[in-house]
């Protein structure tokens, strides 16, 4: 290892939805790293990670967290109360892209098109009636829709509504993952990731990656090897190409994001690359998009990641 190398802990696992989709991140990311040769452990988020972390002092921490624990900022919250220098977004820019409404909207007005959008907590139904404020949302933003949690990742929740009838249903749906929806048009076209990495010499786009699948990119299209279909990179025009990635790289200065993001965009028929989210924490599987990119784009994952981790560290000395 290199002076610049620190020791990592890396954070896996937690008690949200999302926890089985950590473990296999954190492990993932562990092995590349250790192949890189740096000297990784692998700890839980559990009632045992204040104390280790208060003892071992790690040089670096790499919280691969996923859900709301993982990606509102508590955690790097509670890292900066130890004074411990970790990976990834600060706990300001963390919940600002954990909310997809403001997420969205500072992506607008950095310039970036996004879907027009409306905001509902579950009280709201019971305050207005649930009948009227459904109606008032098909008038003003249409068919077809897509309901989700204003929070939350791995399309846990989310619906896409191609008709009146079945949008109650899916309002439903998705207050069993939240108490607050965001409801957006639904934008035909390609969808797109587009992972951004910062190895110290400011953020750049790795190629996009294109998400083809039957159905919805649902929770099980994204982690079960199979169900969905990706080209990497994807098919798009030069120029094209040249604005998804512009568009990933503006989310990611315009939220404050640090080392690593990737951008949910769909290309309408226009060839405008339309935001939809912000990761702060990429999901690092065998299946995940980062990775695909990384491989696509020839780099060897260890010496990336490795990478990402001296420039965390650098950058806090």
């Amino acid at each position: 290892m290199s002076d610049r190398t620190p020791d990592v802990l890396v954070l896996a696992g937690g008690l949200s939805h999302e926890r089985d989709v950590s473990l296999r991140s954190g492990r993932r990311v562990a092995e590349a790293l250790r192949a890189a040769g740096v000297d990784v452990t692998v700890h839980d988020v559990d009632a045992t990670l204040l104390p280790t972390l208060r003892e071992v002092r790690p040089g670096l921490v790499w919280p691969l967290l996923h859900g709301a624990t993982g990606e509102d900022g508590s955690v790097r919250d509670v890292l900066e109360m130890l004074e411990l220098p970790y990976v990834g977004a600060g706990p300001r820019a963390s919940r600002c892209a954990w909310s997809k409404p403001v997420a969205k909207t500072l992506a607008a007005q950095a310039g970036v098109a996004t879907p027009r959008f409306v905001t509902l907590p579950q009280s709201l139904f019971r305050e207005l009636g649930a009948g009227e404020v459904l109606r008032s949302v098909l008038d003003a933003l249409g068919l077809p829709l897509a309901v989700k949690p204003s929070r939350g990742g791995s399309a846990l929740g989310v619906t896409v509504v191609r008709s009146a009838d079945a949008l109650p249903r899916a309002m439903v749906g998705c207050f069993s993952y939240g108490d607050t929806a965001l409801v957006e048009q639904a934008i035909e076209g390609v969808e797109v990731a587009v992972s951004v990495v910062d190895t110290g010499d400011g953020p750049r786009a790795l190629p996009a990656v294109e998400v083809v699948t039957e159905g919805p990119y649902d929770y099980d299209a994204r982690y079960v090897p199979g169900r969905t279909e990706y080209f990497t990179p994807a098919r798009l025009a030069t120029d094209v190409a040249a604005r998804v990635a512009e568009a990933a790289v503006t989310v990611h200065r315009a939220l404050g994001l640090r080392h690593l993001s990737r951008t949910d965009l769909i290309v309408d028929r226009d060839g405008v690359p339309q935001f939809i989210d912000v990761n702060t924490a990429p999901g690092m599987t065998e299946t995940s998009l980062l990775p695909q990119a990384a491989l696509a784009d020839g780099q060897d994952l260890g010496k990336l990641y490795r990478a990402i981790v001296e420039a965390a560290a650098a950058a806090s000395d």
